[in-house]
């Protein structure tokens, strides 16, 4: 009886923190991902003097600017809406798929400013 107490307690102490990582992890992920697609996004326009019309030219270029394509399904818990892009400005946002997957939304706009929401 004092064994499976003693488990519990190590269990409602350890599961809570293991959450908290998992939360932390999919979070930084995001940032990642987002950081990733700020880096195309200046590259690009450092060799075309513009940003890309749309997304797709980042993935269809040789070589291509972008390895994964964030804005189709979730990614690392996360889906990728581009909130504007035009040749002068860009706006991206993640947003966790649950609310077990992420703790908040991250945008990355021109330039790559990043900001948590």
């Amino acid at each position: 009886m004092i064994v499976v107490l003693i488990i519990a307690l190590l269990a409602s102490i350890a599961i809570p923190n293991l959450l908290r990582a998992r939360l932390t992890a999919h979070d930084a992920s995001a940032q990642a991902a987002l950081k990733a697609i700020s880096t195309a996004m200046e590259t690009y326009l450092s060799l075309n003097t513009s940003y890309p019309a749309d997304t797709n030219t980042l993935l269809i270029a040789s070589p291509p600017y972008l390895q994964v394509d964030y804005f189709t399904g979730t990614h690392g818990g996360f889906t990728f809406t581009v909130d504007s892009l035009s040749t002068r400005i860009y706006s991206i946002t993640a947003t966790p798929a649950s609310a077990s997957l992420g703790s908040r939304s991250f945008t990355i706009s021109t330039g790559s400013v990043l900001t948590a929401n």
